[in-house]
């Protein structure tokens, strides 16, 4: 299933087709789109859209382009057509510096007030952004504590300017100009936000993706800016299509929230979602909020916890995957002697195994449990995420002292499996300093999670 969440269907040149374009975007796979408006006409006309057909649904706002003859009296009108029980954002809103239809400082005021009402309305935003980052990032900025929630649409800052926007909390999209032959700077940003940040658009009937560009865009080609996201992250085009559909229904309520499950495929690996239980509480972590990842739900209290068997018959043919790891959003080794049985099962039927955990693992089990890894777990991914204790123990809201265990954990484990350190990629963290400390102080392998 995609959402495409960024299509003008609006436009004349849709008009006597719409019922087609509809029926081939169905036939690829899209089950919602989200038509934005551009001025009043537009939003009315997107709402019109909603009320027609049940795959649509609507955002309302006035675009920089068509501020010129912004008054905020229009604001009013705006938060009546918000209204409607199918508008689910402000939009398309923003600032655009590029044609210089509008006056800055009247796209600024515009875009601010649209900015005020959305956050009162408890709606996101849909954001436009050409050649005016700068005045863009800073009013994004001033709204960091409001509740305000925002799709960068058509993502045109930098990569440090999106992992920003996302420790705020915010989304990025891209349309079909990532497939463009000319756009390999734009496919490394992307390539470096993680799909747990990212949602799926056309921008229709604009921005036509590889193989049909020149020719009018419309939402079935959706599948196509899935294709390059998938290519560029090296996962399935499932994985894009699942993540961003929830993504889309976390952000826009557009969509449904998946039901628990406790294994689940994430390209090639099968990952085993063993507890939500944890002994820390890291800054970045969901394990108290919704739980989800990749558009699989995760949440789950100790009385869902399954035993060793219902993970092994969800498994199946271990030979299926690339490895199964055991990882959720829990620390697994809380429920080691589960772990085991499981690893136990997949390693005696030809499989790989590895664990993501906290290194916390001989404090939690009150004994040494290093040993135990030997023949069961062949790769042991511990979270460092900082060589500094009292960094560490901000992070993972637990005693500084456990940033030593964790170490201790990882050169026993070393004699056991082969180890990986790993920290997210946060703009406070030394990456650098982590990467020499793994390797030559630890001696083992070292990788930087993208942050989400």
């Amino acid at each position: 299933m995609f959402v495409d969440t960024h299509a003008h269907l609006f436009y004349p040149n849709f008009n006597g087709e719409l019922d087609q374009v509809l029926e081939r975007a169905k036939i690829a796979g899209v089950e919602y789109i989200i038509v934005p408006g551009t001025d009043l006409a537009s939003s009315s006309q997107a709402i019109e859209l909603a009320d027609k057909y049940e795959m649509i649904y609507a955002a309302v706002g006035i675009h920089p382009h068509d501020t010129k003859e912004w008054d905020d009296s229009l604001l009013e009108k705006i938060e009546e057509l918000a209204a409607h029980n199918k508008v689910v954002a402000i939009g398309e809103v923003g600032l655009d510096y590029y044609y210089d239809f509008s006056p800055k400082e009247v796209q600024i005021n515009a875009f601010k007030k649209q900015i005020d009402l959305a956050v009162k309305l408890d709606l996101p935003i849909v954001v436009h952004n050409r050649e005016s980052n700068d005045d863009l990032m800073n009013i994004i900025r001033s709204y960091k504590d409001s509740g305000l929630r925002a799709q960068f649409h058509c993502f045109a800052g930098s990569i440090d300017d999106a992992h920003e926007l996302i420790e705020m909390k915010h989304l990025i999209s891209f349309p079909g100009n990532i497939t463009f032959k000319k756009a390999d700077d734009l496919r490394k940003i992307l390539k470096g936000i993680s799909i747990e940040n990212l949602l799926i658009e056309t921008d229709s009937p604009f921005m036509t993706p590889v193989p049909y560009r020149g020719q009018r865009n419309e939402p079935a080609y959706v599948t196509l800016v899935a294709e390059e996201i998938a290519k560029q992250h090296g996962i399935s085009i499932a994985d894009v299509a699942r993540t961003t559909s929830y993504n889309s229904y976390k952000l826009f309520g557009v969509g449904r929230n998946p039901q628990l499950t406790f294994t689940y495929q994430i390209g090639e690996s099968l990952y085993v979602n063993v507890t939500n239980r944890c002994n820390a509480d890291c800054v970045f972590c969901d394990r108290k909020g919704a739980a989800v990842l990749n558009g699989y739900n995760l949440k789950m209290s100790k009385s869902d916890e399954p035993e060793a068997q219902v993970y092994i018959d969800e498994i199946g043919d271990t030979k299926k995957y690339k490895e199964v790891v055991f990882c959720g959003y829990g620390e697994p080794t809380i429920r080691w002697d589960i772990v085991k049985q499981i690893a136990k099962y997949v390693k005696d039927n030809g499989g790989i195994t590895r664990i993501n955990t906290d290194g916390h693992g001989n404090v939690i089990n009150k004994r040494d449990i290093t040993p135990e890894l030997k023949g069961l777990i062949d790769v042991v991914s511990i979270s460092l995420n900082s060589t500094d204790p009292q960094q560490y123990a901000e992070l993972m809201r637990v005693d500084p002292k456990m940033h030593a265990e964790m170490i201790d954990f990882a050169k026993k484990a070393k004699e056991y499996s082969n180890v990986v350190m790993s920290i997210v990629g946060l703009n406070d963290v030394d990456k650098e300093k982590a990467k020499k400390f793994v390797t030559d102080e630890i001696g083992v392998d070292f990788r930087e999670r993208l942050y989400f």
